[in-house]
Protein backbone atom coordinates (compact mmCIF):
# COMPACT_ATOMS: atom_id res chain seq x y z
CA UNK A 1 0.00 0.00 0.00
CA UNK A 2 1.16 3.40 -0.69
CA UNK A 3 0.49 6.18 1.23
CA UNK A 4 0.00 8.49 -2.17
CA UNK A 5 -2.88 5.80 -2.90
CA UNK A 6 -4.77 6.63 0.23
CA UNK A 7 -7.46 9.44 -0.27
CA UNK A 8 -7.61 11.95 2.61
CA UNK A 9 -5.67 11.83 5.94
CA UNK A 10 -5.06 9.04 7.83
CA UNK A 11 -5.01 8.97 11.40
CA UNK A 12 -3.62 6.22 13.18
CA UNK A 13 -4.73 5.78 16.86
CA UNK A 14 -3.92 3.67 19.85
CA UNK A 15 -6.51 0.64 19.59
CA UNK A 16 -6.71 -0.63 23.29
CA UNK A 17 -7.09 2.95 24.81
CA UNK A 18 -10.64 3.75 25.56
CA UNK A 19 -9.95 7.62 25.39
CA UNK A 20 -8.15 6.98 21.44
CA UNK A 21 -11.27 4.89 20.41
CA UNK A 22 -13.70 7.42 21.80
CA UNK A 23 -11.75 9.75 20.05
CA UNK A 24 -11.79 8.35 16.91
CA UNK A 25 -16.18 7.24 17.57
CA UNK A 26 -16.37 11.33 17.95
CA UNK A 27 -14.28 12.22 14.84
CA UNK A 28 -16.49 10.11 12.87
CA UNK A 29 -19.78 11.66 13.83
CA UNK A 30 -18.06 14.79 13.37
CA UNK A 31 -16.74 14.16 9.84
CA UNK A 32 -19.61 15.04 8.00
CA UNK A 33 -17.56 15.18 4.60
CA UNK A 34 -15.85 11.83 5.23
CA UNK A 35 -12.72 12.94 4.73
CA UNK A 36 -10.33 10.71 7.38
CA UNK A 37 -9.35 6.98 6.99
CA UNK A 38 -8.56 5.22 10.32
CA UNK A 39 -6.03 2.46 11.55
CA UNK A 40 -4.57 1.46 14.52
CA UNK A 41 -1.12 1.77 15.39
CA UNK A 42 -1.13 -1.74 16.13
CA UNK A 43 -2.43 -3.01 13.10
CA UNK A 44 -0.84 -4.35 10.27
CA UNK A 45 -1.52 -1.81 7.99
CA UNK A 46 -0.67 0.90 11.04
CA UNK A 47 2.66 -0.63 11.50
CA UNK A 48 3.66 -0.69 7.97
CA UNK A 49 2.64 3.14 7.58
CA UNK A 50 4.67 3.80 10.50
CA UNK A 51 7.55 2.35 9.09
CA UNK A 52 7.00 4.19 5.94
CA UNK A 53 7.09 7.46 8.04
CA UNK A 54 9.91 6.21 10.13
CA UNK A 55 8.43 6.38 13.17
CA UNK A 56 8.31 3.96 16.15
CA UNK A 57 6.40 1.01 15.57
CA UNK A 58 6.36 -0.43 19.26
CA UNK A 59 5.84 3.41 21.74
CA UNK A 60 2.26 4.26 21.26
CA UNK A 61 1.83 7.55 22.65
CA UNK A 62 0.87 9.56 20.29
CA UNK A 63 -1.85 10.06 17.54
CA UNK A 64 -0.27 10.00 13.95
CA UNK A 65 -2.11 12.43 10.98
CA UNK A 66 -0.81 11.54 7.35
CA UNK A 67 -1.48 13.78 4.35
CA UNK A 68 -0.27 14.78 1.55
CA UNK A 69 3.25 13.18 2.49
CA UNK A 70 3.79 14.81 5.62
CA UNK A 71 3.67 13.39 9.09
CA UNK A 72 1.81 15.54 12.33
CA UNK A 73 1.86 14.17 15.78
CA UNK A 74 0.89 14.96 19.59
CA UNK A 75 -0.95 18.40 19.65
CA UNK A 76 -0.11 19.19 15.98
CA UNK A 77 -2.05 15.93 14.96
CA UNK A 78 -5.02 16.63 17.29
CA UNK A 79 -5.23 20.37 16.27
CA UNK A 80 -5.10 19.68 12.58
CA UNK A 81 -7.95 17.04 13.11
CA UNK A 82 -10.21 20.16 14.71
CA UNK A 83 -9.60 22.01 11.57
CA UNK A 84 -10.75 19.42 9.01
CA UNK A 85 -13.57 19.24 11.22
CA UNK A 86 -14.67 22.59 10.73
CA UNK A 87 -17.56 24.13 12.92
CA UNK A 88 -16.82 25.04 16.37
CA UNK A 89 -13.66 22.52 16.41
CA UNK A 90 -12.45 25.51 14.13
CA UNK A 91 -12.09 27.75 17.33
CA UNK A 92 -9.19 25.72 18.63
CA UNK A 93 -7.11 25.68 15.72
CA UNK A 94 -5.45 28.94 16.78
CA UNK A 95 -4.49 26.74 19.86
CA UNK A 96 -1.25 26.21 17.11
CA UNK A 97 0.13 29.44 18.17
CA UNK A 98 1.02 28.26 21.53
CA UNK A 99 4.79 26.82 21.32
CA UNK A 100 4.82 23.45 20.40
CA UNK A 101 7.05 22.55 23.30
CA UNK A 102 4.03 23.61 25.61
CA UNK A 103 1.28 22.24 23.57
CA UNK A 104 3.34 19.00 23.62
CA UNK A 105 3.98 18.91 27.20
CA UNK A 106 0.16 19.30 27.76
CA UNK A 107 -0.91 16.21 24.75
CA UNK A 108 2.38 14.11 26.98
CA UNK A 109 0.79 14.94 30.36
CA UNK A 110 -2.26 13.35 29.15
CA UNK A 111 -0.87 10.74 26.70
CA UNK A 112 1.13 9.07 29.95
CA UNK A 113 -2.04 8.86 31.79
CA UNK A 114 -4.46 8.10 29.43
CA UNK A 115 -4.76 4.37 30.88
CA UNK A 116 -4.96 5.21 33.89
CA UNK A 117 -7.62 7.96 33.43
CA UNK A 118 -9.72 6.00 30.96
CA UNK A 119 -8.83 2.55 30.88
CA UNK A 120 -7.72 -0.40 27.96
CA UNK A 121 -10.10 -2.41 26.06
CA UNK A 122 -9.21 -5.57 24.33
CA UNK A 123 -12.39 -5.67 22.42
CA UNK A 124 -12.98 -3.40 19.04
CA UNK A 125 -16.08 -1.22 17.92
CA UNK A 126 -17.63 -2.96 15.59
CA UNK A 127 -18.36 -0.67 12.79
CA UNK A 128 -21.34 -0.41 10.64
CA UNK A 129 -20.48 -1.03 6.78
CA UNK A 130 -20.57 2.47 6.00
CA UNK A 131 -17.98 3.18 8.59
CA UNK A 132 -16.12 -0.04 8.27
CA UNK A 133 -15.20 1.34 4.99
CA UNK A 134 -13.10 4.28 6.07
CA UNK A 135 -11.25 1.76 7.66
CA UNK A 136 -7.28 0.67 6.75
Amino acid sequence: MMIKDIEGPILLFDGVCNLCNKTVQFIIRADKKELFKFTSLQSTTGQSLLTKVKLPTSHFDSIVMIEDGKVYTKSTAALKVCKKLGGIWLFLYPLMLIPKPFRDGIYQLIAKNRYKWFGKSNDCMLPSPDIKKRFL
